[in-house]
């Protein structure tokens, strides 16, 4: 063990301790594992005539393994999607490759096949579906009247104007003929959905557009998020069509709450976002940290919410004992008006730099995805501490412009300061930790 009240190097290793903590808190197929401990999830299975599983997100395929191997009855069809091609999978299963943060051809075929199974189902059949992050890109089918590329600049346009997850995906549902509980409408089986949760509030609605769930976002407000993004103007002339036909009650509303298309549909969290800052925090108490948690989930646009997470943070911890871990957790945006190349905990990192020193001469920070991708990159996020600002000047790195041109992940690995972890087979949203000596 370190000593906590040591070196910026020191910190810095403690850190990377707690990260991997975090991440093995919430490991996708241990989270199924657990939930098939339920009796509450076993009964259903026992009673169903058969069993369906149709898995989409980031963690589909640890997911599908982990339920694979411990249902207690065996599968009739399995059906799932992901952004790669795993090296395992339960036997016949029908694997999809789809795009993130943008859906492919794979998006749409699984899509298809999901509906497919629930359209097939029979009335004493259970569906099981595993919803883990990224599953609405990754699962996705455009509705009446709209192509994939309309979904797809849809989708690239509100990301960015910096539309946050709530925001995405109300327009999403609007637009597709899956999400906002139309694949659960399409069953005349029971469902059952075991999600693991990626947005703040672990609202089921939202992760992955929630199609197995009602929905009480509308057309209007849809309208009110592109007009928020950009404007009307910017996005495809069928899109705008579809949601004014919508809004105008040309077109049927998602299933909202009390549909009875969703009465046999039941879902529950098995992993939320607090499972990566519990891990985070037991780790950091066994090397002898204090722990202080940050309450307000961190949202916003990523450089701007940085330095005022860190005022919070010094006033916070103001009257607290050395050496002090600080954990929080959320899910920024960053609205694009750059060339360079990052994502949003890279933005996040590189913007804390100059605030760093309000805490203390020996600081180290890292925000994290804990899905292991940070945007377009191969890193998960990036570290900083309390000579990265020195560091960077002897390397003649100027940290304002590699921030105005969002290009966190040039300046970062240039200092060896991203983290690569590697894709996790999880997801639950974005991770911040500060270590103070």
């Amino acid at each position: 063990m370190n000593n906590p009240g040591g070196s910026v190097s020191a910190l810095r290793e403690d850190l990377s301790s707690v990260l991997r903590a975090a991440l093995d808190g919430v490991d996708a197929g241990r989270l199924v594992q657990r939930a098939l401990d339920d009796p509450d999830v076993v009964s259903p299975l026992q009673r169903a005539a058969a069993v369906d599983v149709i898995a989409a997100g980031k963690a589909s395929a640890a997911m599908l393994n982990a339920f694979a191997a411990g249902s207690s009855v065996p599968l009739r069809r399995i059906v799932g999607v992901g952004p790669v091609t795993p090296a395992v999978l339960p036997k016949s299963t029908q694997w999809f490759t789809g795009g993130h943060p943008l859906p492919n051809d794979g998006s749409l075929a699984a899509a298809r096949e999901a509906l497919n199974v629930a359209r097939s189902s029979q009335d004493a059949d259970l569906i099981v579906v595993l919803l883990s992050g990224g599953g609405s890109a990754l699962m996705a089918l455009p509705a009446d009247g709209l192509s994939l590329s309309d979904k797809q600049e849809t989708a690239r346009l509100l990301m960015a104007h910096g539309a946050d997850i709530y925001e995405l995906n109300t327009v999403r549902k609007h637009l597709s003929a899956i999400k906002g509980g139309q694949l659960a409408a399409a069953a005349r089986a029971s469902v059952m959905t075991l999600a693991i949760s990626d947005v703040v509030g672990d609202d089921l609605s939202v992760i992955a557009s929630g199609p197995t769930v009602a929905d009480n976002s509308t057309f209007a407000q849809a309208l009110a998020v592109i007009a928020r993004r950009g404007g009307r103007e910017m996005y495809p002339a069928a899109v705008i069509a579809r949601l004014d036909a919508g809004a105008a009650s040309g077109v049927a509303e998602t299933p909202s709450s009390g549909d009875s298309s969703l009465a046999r549909s039941v879902a529950r969290v098995i992993g939320r976002q607090r499972g990566a800052i519990d891990g985070a925090r037991a780790a950091a108490e066994s090397l002898g940290y204090h722990v202080h948690v940050v309450a307000d989930p961190i949202t916003g646009e990523a450089r701007d919410v940085a330095p005022g997470h860190l005022a919070r943070v010094a006033v916070a911890i103001a009257g607290l004992p050395r050496p002090l871990c600080v954990i929080s957790a959320g899910e920024t945006t960053v609205t694009v008006t750059g060339k360079g190349k990052g994502g949003r905990n890279q933005e996040f990192a590189l913007a804390m730099i100059d605030g760093l020193d309000i805490l203390g001469d020996r600081v180290a920070a890292a925000s994290i995805g804990t899905d292991g991708i940070d945007g377009p990159t191969d890193a998960a996020g990036a570290i900083v501490d309390t000579t990265t600002a020195a560091r960077a000047t002897l390397h003649g790195l100027k940290r304002g412009g590699y921030l105005e041109d969002n290009n966190a992940y040039a300046f970062f690995d240039r200092l060896g300061d991203l983290i690569r972890t590697g894709p996790t087979s999880t997801n639950v949203g974005d991770l911040q930790v500060i270590l103070i000596a």
